[in-house]
Parts: structure tokens; sequence; C-alpha cells
């Protein structure tokens, strides 16, 4: 593997946290991170909610069923905004990717917590983000309180080239 790409492979899921809060300056480094992103016309249509609360921490742990862990996370990040657009979810899921690689550079835990149409109505209820508009995603993000070790997942088993082959 490209030591140059370390930051990407050392990107990993991390679901345990110590209990030291995060800085505002850690915060607003990782917003600035994921509003690098690209998206589509640069429309930029998304939104941030930092959420570093602790009991709205356990509301959203309680309303996603598999983010259990966002009540013990420093933060918990809900990227949203007003649906336009055709890549509108692909901008958002860029601004994701963003802030999770800028976490594992500075040394953070965090992880993409998948949003979907029957979990978005709990995390409506417990943020206050109107249903009007749309969450793409939840990224739980604190000091990590576990280790993993750096890994790509390539499989040439997956790649074609030039054209499909099945």
């Amino acid at each position: 593997m490209d030591k140059r790409l370390n930051i990407i492979y050392a990107r990993r899921s991390i679901r345990r946290f110590t209990a030291e809060p995060l800085g505002d300056e850690l915060i607003e480094e990782l917003l600035r991170a994921a509003m690098a992103a690209p998206s589509a016309n640069n429309r930029q249509p998304w939104r941030f909610l930092v959420v570093t609360d602790e009991a709205l921490r356990r509301q959203l742990a309680e309303a996603h069923p598999h983010a259990a862990f966002a009540a013990e996370a420093a933060a918990v990040f809900i990227i949203y905004g007003e649906k336009a657009g055709e890549l509108f979810e692909q901008d958002l899921a860029a601004a994701t990717e963003n802030l999770l690689i800028a976490a594992a550079g500075l040394g953070l835990g965090a992880c993409w917590c998948g949003v979907t149409d029957a979990r978005r109505p709990g995390i409506h209820q417990a943020t206050g983000i109107p249903r009007s508009l749309e969450i793409v995603s939840m990224i739980c993000v604190g000091h990590p309180a576990e280790h993993k070790e750096p890994r790509s997942q390539y499989d040439p088993a997956r790649v074609s080239w030039q054209r499909h082959q099945g």
C-alpha cells in the first residue's frame, strides 16, 4: 500500500470512545473538511447539526437501532439539507466521507451511521430538524477507546477493465 494514502487506510469505523470531549477547534476543523467536499454545480446543499449534549446524544442513540454508541461519542454530526437536484445524496455523502477521513487524520475515531426512511422520524423528533429537510447521515465522533489497524479491502475480483466482466 502506498504510504501517501495512509490516512484513507487508517480510517476505520470506531464504536468505542473515551469520555474526553472534543474542543470547538476540532469540531470546526471537521466541519471545514466536510465542507471542502465536491458538490454538483458547487451547490453545497449540506447543513450540519453538531450534537454534544449528553441527553440529546442518548436520544439519538435510542432513535437509531444501530448507533447505541452515539451516547458515548463526544459529538454526533447530522448531515442534512433541502433535497434539491438529482445528486443531493451524493453531495452529502462526499461531505460525510471528508468528515470521516478528517477525523482519522486528527487521531479521532468516527463511525458513519446510515440513515434510512425508517430511522429519520426519530432523528427529526430528537433534533428538531424540520421534516422538509432530508437527513442523509449521522456520524459519531470522539477520542477512540479502541484501535484498529489500517487496511484496504481491495479485491481484484470486483474490478473490470474497459467493459463489464461477469
